[in-house]
């Protein structure tokens, strides 16, 4: 039956070469999200023509993987590997003494270590699959030595499968602007996956660092000096929360609206304001940002948080929009207890002492805040070293300032510098 060898009519959208003009396509991906299958159909799908003995768009591949063991193993013999994939009239044989794979068209893939990327050196290609490139020892150097080899055909491409990891390469071949990404946690090839595999990797690392890397493919960037590290943050993570005394929702605005606007930072947070100041506890509980929204759409957003948690303040900056953000707002909700606050300070005075607090153990973490912690660890002394503006950041911080710094018991709403 040829059903099992149309990859295209059952793959998962993450299995799927983007169209477009680009040069590399990377897959980032959890354990067993079905990368290696991924990279095996794409290699099918490069060297095969129309018929078996047809001639596809490459002739000359490379395959690498971190040693040669490995990339025989998981590439070409694996459960999910090229020959498990192939259809008998179109399977390649596998030639040992030259490590090579040879199609019954002629095509040809050799096979090669990260290890020794000198091996790189001479041969050229019309296409490559790259296994698991963040965790190559060599990897600068090999990647290196494989680009200038990629020198035959109209427009040789690479496919690069990988559970991501934060290294300069993989980082700088997503920033290059030849380069296409797919990504999917591994849940999304849940049917291929033992369900008590499943079930016990998300009890042990549900919401940790390396789970978010190993089952979530997230590439986590954390940067030297950076005001919050990931270790910080796997250890303030709680499913409880006890009765809040406060609880505020903090708006950092947009610049711009539509698709092109930065996002507009939304986080909830409360607090027990027990004891002396020292003894107050704040809580993290959720990370509602939005993103391409008309202004009203951005404020409904920010009173659908008001009012799922019962906040009893929104405090929003209005640097960018002065008196016309709370009119949005109070478009959204006439009634709603706007508190506006000015930045006379640079963001990292401002975030300083909020990252104290988390150093005190004064902060915990409630659930779902990923991409807030990814930006959380790319905040250091020296500035934001991240992407873009750090809008989830800004809300956070407004929101603690207010509710552990700032507030006293006859705090009224008005203006308020920082």
């Amino acid at each position: 039956m040829a059903l099992p060898y149309l990859f295209d009519f059952w793959a998962h959208e993450h299995q799927i070469a983007p169209g477009g003009d680009w040069r590399s396509w990377v897959i980032l991906g959890g354990r067993g999200a079905g990368k290696t299958r991924a990279g095996a159909e794409w290699v099918r799908q490069m060297v095969e023509g129309p018929k078996p003995l047809d001639a596809g768009r490459c002739k000359r591949m490379a395959l690498i993987g971190e040693t040669f063991d490995q990339a025989r193993e998981v590439m070409i013999f694996g459960d999910s590997g090229i020959l498990a994939c192939s259809p008998k009239d179109r399977s390649p044989s596998w030639v040992s003494t030259r490590r090579c794979l040879v199609w019954p068209n002629g095509a040809e893939a050799m096979v090669f270590s990260a290890h020794d990327p000198e091996a790189l050196r001479g041969p050229q290609f019309d296409g490559a699959w790259v296994d698991e490139l963040a965790k190559w020892k060599r990897a600068q150097d090999a990647w290196d030595m494989l680009q200038f080899g990629l020198r035959l055909g109209d427009s040789p491409r690479v496919c690069v499968t990988t559970t991501p990891r934060n290294v300069a390469v993989l980082k700088d071949l997503l920033d290059a602007p030849s380069t296409v990404l797919t990504r999917a946690p591994t849940e999304a090839n849940r049917a291929h996956l033992a369900k008590s595999f499943l079930d016990e990797v998300r009890a042990r690392y549900a919401n940790s660092a390396l789970g978010q890397q190993e089952l979530d493919g997230i590439l986590l960037d954390e940067v030297d000096g950076s005001l919050w590290s990931r270790e910080m943050l796997d250890g303030v993570r709680s499913g409880r929360v006890p009765e809040l005394s406060r609880i505020v929702v903090a708006v950092d605005p947009p610049a711009g609206e539509g698709k092109a606007s930065d996002e507009c930072g939304i986080v909830v947070a409360g607090a027990v304001l027990d004891g002396a100041p020292s003894d107050w506890r704040a809580f993290v509980l959720e990370d509602a940002t939005v993103q391409g929204l008309s202004p009203l759409g951005w404020a409904n957003a920010v009173d659908a948080a008001v009012q799922r948690w019962g906040a009893d303040r929104v405090v929003v900056e209005v640097n960018q929009g002065g008196a016309m953000v709370e009119s949005v707002l109070r478009q959204a909700n006439a009634l709603m207890p706007v508190r506006n606050v000015h930045a006379t300070r640079g963001k990292i005075a401002r975030a300083e002492p909020v990252s104290a607090l988390y150093e005190q153990g004064r902060v915990t973490h409630g659930q779902g805040l990923r991409e807030l912690e990814a930006q959380m660890c790319l905040m250091t002394h020296r500035g934001f070293e991240g992407a873009g503006s750090p809008d989830r950041v800004d809300a956070l911080v407004w929101a603690l300032t207010d509710l552990m710094l700032d507030w006293t018991p006859s705090a009224r709403p008005g203006v308020r510098s920082l």
